[in-house]
């Protein structure tokens, strides 16, 4: 767990510069004099006989510097890094238990930084007094001692079968629509101008994604299914062609009774010809029955926990279910949840969906782009240089872990803002984890638990992971760490981590904006954009802070175009913020960023890709 602050900040309120100062005695009050009588004489001056009873003195004024350096932000939040907690092969030298012993009443696990008194754990989250036997002493060896535990849990068995790591399944499920036959210029091998319809630029394509996987994992499974006005599951490329159309395009369980029992028996060494012969043979023409190919493309991969489904398309759904309607009506709510209900199936059998859109086209990305948010995918718009790129990128992603549950416990009196629960016990279902995935959490303190807090000097945080393993094996992890914590929500703007926030800042506006909260997101936007301000007047600020700088600025553009020129976000809009949503660490992220340039026209800012998410 990384947090953004060094300490963390008790009275969080940013109105509260230090004490109060102490109220002003009462005035005297004198009766009137009559104004017809002489005032009486002064007394002569004399030195006082002793320390006269001065009132207090007045606490002295900030000065500017020090009122712009008030934090304006809250900025206790705390950086998880779900990729790399996940991955057990990093923790091999870990030694492990069977099973934690666990809190009665919030479900918080025993650690070495717990308290024990005569075999009564009182749990440092929430008061609960808890018996426990002494083998319990288990927990306290090794390296875990001070201010940090890291404990791994696994199980002797598990109640589902060994699955072998190369056992799983990549779906390519292709728009074949007449729309696919517009061509675009491109550049030949020999220096001469041609051009390629994007149906030739996706055969292309997939042609090197299924020979890169024949030398990379020959023993993967491979799939194809292709969508125009009806849904052609091919599998693996030697059996019959299934061919859903008409009514079945509107059955939701029928299309998955009859993708799910389609046999994909062959890995890509043995079928590698076959699909191949299947790509070349793709001819372009009718509708787009997007929805229900999407749908028979995860029944297919559900068989085969940690599989993944790489969609492609150029257009909106406009036949079969997941319809999308040009005006707003009752339609386009059945279709926003159609594609929720799809997601979350595919979240429980383990499967992440990649989506790809053409540049220059109205697919509906922020409807559509659900599927890959949602199961840990990924959200972007090619041309035909880019395709082949982005699908072998897709296709060689490791799903690291699935079934991913995220648990973080704060003491009672902190709570999560943005939250739905109001408490100190946060519960995130992550479902697939892939490499370099970051979530990062805000927290704060209830105003009626501020007295309480500001006696401490620490505060425990508590992060549980329970997830299967790519072999299936059921783990869970627990880390456990005490934070000091100061009482001045004016703290030095120099120590902060900017990575955590800017990530944080990230995170969180793409999410508000997507869920139509486009005010508090500019609210947000506005409030770290100025703590940035005030870091650099404090010190030099880093190539990738400035970066974080420029995802603001680029948010703070769409969010300023949603309540101006239209509610709805475009595709190039919403493909941002699906990006931003799973913002990583600059610093931690592998892949060559883009750094958007601050001072750029409008539209450009508008319209400028971040990379490397």
């Amino acid at each position: 767990m990384e947090f953004a602050c060094s300490h963390v900040v008790r009275d969080w309120r940013p109105d509260r510069a230090g004490p109060a100062p102490p109220p002003l005695p009462p005035r005297r009050l004198r009766k009137p004099r009559p104004t017809s009588l002489p005032l009486p004489p002064l007394p002569p001056l004399q030195p006082p006989l002793g320390s006269p009873s001065l009132p207090p003195p007045v606490p002295p004024r900030f000065d500017k510097q020090e009122r712009e350096m008030r934090l304006k932000v809250n900025v206790n939040v705390v950086s998880l890094s779900i990729g790399k907690l996940v991955d057990i092969s990093q923790a091999s030298d870990m030694e492990s238990f069977q099973s934690p012993v666990i809190c009665g009443k919030c479900s918080a696990a025993l650690s070495c930084l717990s308290s024990m008194q005569t075999n009564v754990w009182v749990c440092e989250f929430c008061g609960c007094e808890n018996n426990v036997n002494d083998s319990v002493n288990r927990v306290c060896v090794g390296q875990r001692a001070g201010v940090h535990s890291d404990d791994l849990y696994l199980p002797n068995h598990s109640d589902d079968d060994y699955q072998n790591l190369e056992d799983t399944l990549v779906v390519f499920c292709v728009d074949i629509s007449s729309s696919m036959s517009v061509t675009t210029e491109v550049t030949s091998s020999s220096g001469s101008q041609a051009y390629m319809s994007r149906l030739e630029g996706i055969q292309d394509a997939l042609q090197r994604a299924l020979s890169s996987l024949l030398q990379q994992a020959p023993l993967r499974r491979v799939a194809l299914v292709t969508f125009n006005n009806e849904v052609v599951i091919y599998g693996d490329g030697t059996s019959t062609p299934l061919t859903l159309r008409d009514w079945a395009l509107v059955d939701y369980d029928h299309i998955w009774q009859q993708a799910v029992s389609y046999s994909v028996p062959h890995c890509i060494a043995e079928t590698y010809n076959q699909l191949i012969e299947r790509v070349k043979d793709l001819r372009e023409h009718g509708a787009t029955s997007l929805g229900p190919a999407a749908l028979a493309s995860v029944a297919m991969a559900s068989r085969y926990p940690g599989s993944k489904v790489i969609l492609c398309t150029d257009g909106r759904a406009n036949i079969g279910l997941g319809t999308m309607e040009q005006t707003p009506s009752l339609s386009s709510s059945l279709t926003s949840y159609f594609y929720r209900q799809l997601a979350q199936q595919a979240v429980g059998s383990g499967v992440i969906i990649s989506v790809m859109t053409f540049e220059g086209t109205d697919c509906c990305l922020a409807d559509v782009g659900r599927l890959a948010d949602t199961t840990g995918g990924r959200v972007n718009m090619v041309s035909i240089g880019t395709v082949a790129t982005e699908i072998q990128i897709a296709s060689m992603d490791n799903v690291l872990a699935t079934g991913v549950r995220a648990t973080l416990l704060a003491p009672h009196g902190v709570y999560f803002p943005y939250e739905d629960e109001n408490n100190h016990k946060l519960v995130r279902e992550i479902g697939n984890v892939t490499k370099g995935l970051e979530i990062t959490v805000e927290f704060a303190v209830k105003p009626e638990f501020m007295d309480v807090f500001i006696q401490k000097d620490t505060l425990p945080f508590q992060l549980q992971l329970n997830f299967k393993a790519r072999d299936q094996q059921k783990v869970t992890r627990i880390i456990t760490e005490q934070r000091p914590v100061t009482s001045c929500s004016r703290i030095w703007v120099g120590s902060l981590n900017m990575a955590v926030l800017g990530v944080h800042c990230a995170q969180l506006c793409a999410s508000l904006t997507m869920e139509g909260r486009v005010q508090e997101a500019q609210s947000q936007l506005k409030a770290q954009q100025d703590l940035l301000k005030q870091v650099s007047k404090q010190r030099s600020i880093h190539k990738e802070e400035s970066i974080y700088g420029n995802w603001m600025d680029t948010m703070t553009v769409i969010c300023d175009d949603i309540t101006t020129e239209s509610q709805t976000l475009s595709d190039e809009a919403a493909k941002v913020m699906y990006q931003m949503k799973r913002a990583s660490s600059v610093s931690s992220n592998n892949s060559n960023t883009t750094e958007i340039p601050k001072k750029t026209a409008r539209k450009k800012k508008k319209n400028a890709l971040v990379e490397g998410m």
